[in-house]
């Protein structure tokens, strides 16, 4: 025991050091905030804007207009025209690419640090000067819906997880996918675009994240001179949607082209909003860390190698989102194994840890390989500066980072028994069930992973 909790202390310091560390944040008068840490091991530096506008705010009608306005970003603005964006960035020795998620849009560069200040004139340009071209867009449109007959229509995990949120979420825009419905996708315009831009792609609903081997200072310098004389514009005032809690389990059955069923099971489960006070969601990661932080975890022990219900499961929950969040539990049955007794092993093992909890040791494992996962992402610069933009456009700011290595480091055995007992009730509960159909014929059949859990659309 003492030395499973030697450790973790030491992965605590570590993780709590790598989050502070020699960050700076400073506010342009235009409202958009930059933030800086240094990190001087390598001479790289990545740059990263974050937008806070992602799936979660489209209206009915328009969804998937988020990620297409992030395809279009790198069509061109009149100094800069189309496919110039990536050619420079590349003739500099650097990467580049931009994501969508629920929450919001980011773009990224990873360069040598002499030629940050390239980033910032490319990104301030296409912030205030786009060309929304009506020919542009509509070949971009055909490329998004080809994107979503590929990763979503013709993919069976990534179609159950669709329809799962569609269904554990009844009245909060997280039901919608990110990619957007299909027949949206027909019938989006150009102005649809040039109205998300208009509403959204302003300096005050931006943050800049630069994460590498700089001087803050001369970073500021850098933002100032090419972001700060962009204006400010009226946002659109947002409302907080909310989700009832649910009042009984709900259920949706997909059926595709599959070689083997599938299951995904999600509980309504609370969103991290105060890092300092809040204790659920540390013990609800901490759970998912008991149930599948390892191969000798308790899931794939029990229901893979020691009673060979299922050839995969998994179980996952992030805390950092703007919306209302889902502890999840995914499974793929072994061949012959009927849907129902592998749900209902997913189920046991979440009561047997609600009914006998987890001992001292058990604990102080799962906590550190918890733990150690985070310190070791931060060995890169890519994700150091994603874990700054999530916690900022979330709401909860970077600097409550570190409250929440020390919020794992608190939770006890009786948290997570306690979140165990309350969240897991089948009032709370959405199950999805991948009915499989005949594989074409020809298809080669494949070891069918665990359904997809992702939220993230990447160009």
């Amino acid at each position: 025991m003492r030395t499973w909790m030697a450790g973790l202390a030491l992965l605590i310091g570590l993780a709590a050091g790598g989050a502070t560390a020699a960050t700076t944040e400073r506010a342009l008068a235009n409202g958009m905030k930059v933030i800086v840490k240094t990190d001087h091991r390598a001479p790289v530096v990545v740059s990263q804007v974050w937008y806070r506008a992602g799936s979660m705010d489209e209206s009915y009608g328009e969804t998937g207009v988020a990620h297409v306005l992030e395809h279009m970003m790198f069509k061109g603005t009149a100094d800069v025209p189309a496919g110039e964006f990536s050619r420079r960035i590349a003739a500099a020795g650097g990467r580049e690419n931009a994501f969508t998620s629920r929450d919001h849009t980011a773009y990224f560069q990873t360069l040598q640090k002499d030629r940050l200040e390239l980033a910032f004139q490319l990104e301030a340009d296409r912030m205030a000067n786009l060309v929304l071209d009506g020919d542009e867009f509509a070949k971009e449109i055909q490329v998004v819906m080809e994107e979503r007959r590929l990763r979503t229509e013709d993919n069976p995990q990534a179609l159950l997880y669709e329809n799962l949120m569609a269904a554990a979420y009844q009245t909060h825009p997280y039901r919608h996918p990110v990619i957007g419905w299909m027949d949206d996708l027909r019938q989006m315009t150009v102005e649809d675009a040039r109205r998300w831009y208009a509403r959204w792609y302003a300096p005050n609903n931006a943050t800049l994240v630069v994460v590498g081997d700089v001087a803050p200072e001369r970073v500021f310098e850098l933002a100032e001179r090419h972001f700060g004389a962009l204006p400010a514009r009226d946002l659109t005032p947002r409302k907080a949607p909310g989700e009832p809690r649910g009042v009984g389990a709900r259920q949706v059955t997909v059926k595709a082209p599959a070689e083997l069923p599938a299951v995904l099971l999600a509980w309504q489960a609370p969103r991290l909003a105060d890092p300092a006070r809040d204790w659920q969601p540390y013990a609800l990661e901490v759970l998912a860390g008991v149930l599948d932080g390892h191969a000798s975890a308790r899931l794939p022990r029990s229901l893979v190698k020691e009673r060979r219900l299922a050839v995969d499961v998994g179980a996952g929950y992030d805390p950092v989102s703007r919306g209302p969040g889902l502890f999840l539990m995914s499974a793929t049955p072994a061949e012959g194994q009927p849907v129902e007794a592998v749900v209902a092993a997913l189920k046991a093992e979440i009561e047997r840890i609600g009914r006998d909890g987890v001992d001292g040791l058990e604990l102080a494992r799962v906590k550190a390989q918890v733990l150690s996962s985070q310190v070791f992402r931060l060995d890169s610069l890519f994700y150091q500066a994603m874990q700054i933009g999530e916690w900022e456009t979330a709401g909860l700011g970077h600097r409550a980072i570190d409250q929440r290595y020390a919020g794992l480091r608190e939770v006890t055995a009786e948290q997570v028994r306690e979140v165990a007992r309350t969240y897991f009730n089948d009032d709370r509960l959405t199950l999805a069930v991948l009915d499989p159909l005949p594989l074409p014929e020809g298809k080669p059949k494949a070891p069918a992973p665990a359904p997809a859990m992702g939220g993230n659309h990447v160009r």
